[in-house]
């Protein structure tokens, strides 16, 4: 516990100031975090780090994760999606080069794996840098953490009904319910205090939504983590796991709140 808290203050203590300052910052912490995401995808896979196929997948996730500036110099036809089918079909051909040492399956992954991971950081960095991001970003942070936070804490206290134990065995229907009415709370709470140039209503009703969307992304990680046969998807934050294991939620949730012109 005391590792835990421990990485958690210094965790905090760099990543706050990156999300307030934003801009650059954020873009590059977005495409670090994507970077390391597709690396422990590599490592639960046991598919080691040098080697054409990482090089490809990273490339890939990048192409996704960059903010969309980064690509003005090249011509209208060729978009950030072009960019990663390129890199996706790359992938592809080593099918063949390496003869089915790297089968489809395993590009079938990287692909997915990049595509999952690109996509959420780098609306984290986009979010953040729209009109009156770093408000919206932070109601998307309370909206998630309270649901992680509450889920615990309530399952812990009065969890009785497994949610669903062949994919994650501690979380409880009682914790997850409770957790959807807290994140609403404290969306509403935050959006009072807060002026976040959105509608003050849509965002409390949103939080309903976002919360189970959340809690989703961790179930879907907790999925490929036991396929893998892996507690933790790296170590890179001692006590905590690894950049997947604390952000899942937040690569499902941040996307959405994207694509419903959120940000």
């Amino acid at each position: 516990m005391k590792t835990r808290v421990i990485t958690a203050i210094i965790a905090l203590i760099i990543f706050i100031p990156i999300v307030y300052f934003g801009g650059i910052w954020i873009d590059i912490a977005a495409c670090a975090f994507a970077a390391v995401g597709i690396g422990e995808i590599f490592i639960m896979k046991k598919q080691i780090l040098v080697s054409w196929d990482f090089v490809f997948a990273l490339l890939a996730t990048l192409s996704l994760a960059v903010p969309d500036s980064f690509f003005s110099f090249l011509p209208p036809f060729l978009t950030r999606i072009g960019i990663f089918y390129i890199f996706v079909m790359l992938m592809l051909v080593r099918t063949v080069l390496s003869k089915n040492r790297v089968t489809f399956d395993d590009v079938g992954v990287y692909t997915l794996a990049s595509l999952y991971i690109g996509t959420g950081f780098h609306y984290m960095a986009a979010i953040r840098n729209a009109h009156m991001g770093l408000q919206v970003l932070f109601y998307v942070f309370v909206v998630v953490w309270a649901t992680d936070i509450f889920a615990y804490l309530i399952g812990r206290k009065i969890g009785r009904h497994k949610l669903w134990p062949v994919i994650s065995p501690n979380k409880t229907w009682e914790g997850s319910i409770g957790a959807v009415i807290m994140a609403i709370i404290c969306a509403g709470i935050y959006v009072y205090f807060v002026p976040t140039g959105r509608d003050s209503l849509s965002l409390i009703v949103l939080a309903f939504f976002l919360s189970i969307i959340g809690q989703m992304g961790d179930l879907v990680e907790s999925a490929y983590k036991r396929f893998y046969g892996v507690k933790d998807s790296g170590r890179i934050l001692p006590g905590h796991g690894g950049i997947l294991d604390r952000f899942d939620s937040m690569l499902f949730v941040l996307p959405v709140v994207a694509f419903m012109g959120i940000m």
